[in-house]
């Protein structure tokens, strides 16, 4: 049991993107095409995070010529060179799934704005006394 444990904790990535369901993200992904290696980049919405550990994966989600095509992408597979987040989003679900049925305008994910720490803009500057 610790020998699999152990495997595991080789395997995962040290640093992960932070990033959470409702983003709009954009994954680089190595693809192997014969000897030639190239980075394609798929940019979408990511609907949904299963399991943990290992196998822990991400569903994104984008529209492709009028057509919805997901794909599922494993966080610590060696192919996934990094995840960049666009454009964070608020939701309020774990699964966004309902976006599948949504067309248009309604298929669109509120932008999460992130206020900066009003502290550290109104901290005291040196005063001339």
């Amino acid at each position: 049991m610790n020998e699999i444990k152990a495997i595991e904790a080789e395997q995962m990535k040290a640093e992960i993107d932070q990033f959470k369901v409702g983003d709009t993200v954009k994954v680089h992904f190595k693809i192997v095409e014969g000897k030639n290696e190239r980075v394609q980049i798929y940019e979408g919405l990511v609907i949904a995070m299963k399991n943990s550990r290992i196998g822990k994966t991400f569903t994104v989600r984008k529209i492709s010529y009028g057509v919805g095509v997901e794909r599922v992408f494993p966080i610590h597979s060696p192919r996934i060179v990094r995840v960049e987040v666009v454009r964070p989003g608020k939701v309020r679900r774990a699964k966004l799934y309902y976006i599948r049925e949504k067309i248009g305008k309604g298929a669109k994910i509120k932008e999460l704005i992130i206020k900066k720490n009003p502290a550290a803009k109104s901290a005291p500057a040196s005063s001339k006394e």
